[in-house]
């Protein structure tokens, strides 16, 4: 299993030096990659993340954190189609000649409407944009004199230059059974963020039978957890609690596995949607990510941002030489 970390380019502790400072030492310690989110007009998540709105553009933070590193893969979890294909080929593209054939693309159809509709892409069916991107990709970064046409987008005769460098893989994000079906149907992997291991289960059997079926290779599986580590199990739950999750899990995972009596109600319930504790504690949560098929495990520390380097260096230090 491969292991990364979510930058704080969002919220109350985005920060140039935060970022690049966190990137360079994740390099240092051996992870294996760094990674962005994605909005335009950027609200806050309210059960879980702090009323602040800054919010750096995912791309140019790539580009920024590739000038200071020479190897750690830059990934998007998840970049949201509100930019046209073709100016987001362009760019990632010209990004692996500015640093290398290293990002992985993982796109999501996005979860706030007003985002779309403030750009002129409001009632469109997101999905069918992710999709898009990825058929336009294909075609620009391969080829020349590219004509291309579908329900959103049309051109003729383009030719997009400098071709990457290297493949850009393509992954889909989301924890929905249409997630893992789309991916495993055009997708290099799949990675949803907040997910339980029984979820992730189920996930990983279906884009089998469907990938066994259609003939594609199996896609990369990634999770993004919400993660918090400390010295101590107290200072480590500080600011969040099982009930809180619970009520969460009860309100929004309408998409995830659901125990038997249908009502999310202890901490086995929603298991691997928060890894949280001392480095014991933590490295055997995330071992158990292994069991269920996860290829590559993104830490999403936004929840301790406020002891960033501190907890890379516990997680690089005391918990990732224990699962290599």
């Amino acid at each position: 299993m491969k292991f990364g970390l979510l930058l704080p380019h969002f919220g109350e502790y985005a920060d140039k030096d935060s970022i690049l400072n966190g990137a360079r030492l994740a390099e240092e310690l051996g992870f294996d990659s760094v990674w962005v989110r994605d909005h335009l007009l950027f609200e806050p998540h309210g059960e879980f993340e702090s009323a602040a709105t800054d919010f750096y553009e995912p791309l140019t933070v790539l580009t920024a954190v590739g000038a200071v590193t020479e190897q750690i893969t830059l990934g998007t979890a998840t970049l949201i189609p509100y930019r046209h294909p073709l100016v987001t080929a362009f760019t990632l593209a010209s990004m692996t000649h500015m640093f290398g054939p290293r990002i992985i693309a993982g796109w999501g159809a996005g979860t706030f409407d007003h985002e779309f509709d403030a750009v002129g892409m409001g009632g469109i069916f997101r999905p069918e944009l992710v999709e898009s991107n990825a058929r336009i990709f294909e075609k620009v970064w391969a080829e020349n004199d590219v004509t291309y046409s579908d329900e959103h987008f049309s051109f003729e005769n383009v030719n997009l230059f400098p071709k990457p460098t290297g493949k850009i893989p393509f992954w889909y994000g989301g924890a929905t059974p249409a997630s893992a079906r789309r991916a495993a149907e055009y997708c290099d992997g799949w990675m949803p963020g907040r997910i339980t291991l029984k979820t992730i289960e189920k996930r990983v059997d279906q884009m089998a039978a469907l990938v066994a079926e259609n003939g594609r290779p199996m896609p990369t599986v990634g999770v993004v957890p919400p993660t918090t580590i400390a010295a101590t199990e107290s200072e480590a739950w500080a600011g969040t609690s099982v009930e809180g999750l619970l009520k969460w899990a009860n309100d929004r995972g309408k998409w995830w596995v659901k125990p038997a009596s249908g009502v999310f109600e202890t901490a086995a319930d929603i298991e691997g949607s928060l890894i949280v504790g001392t480095p014991d504690q933590v490295t055997e949560q995330t071992a158990k990510f292994a069991d269920v098929g996860v290829d590559h495990l993104v830490f999403d520390l936004r929840l301790s941002y406020d002891r960033w380097l501190p907890s890379i260096e516990l997680l690089g230090n005391e918990v990732i030489p224990h699962l290599r």
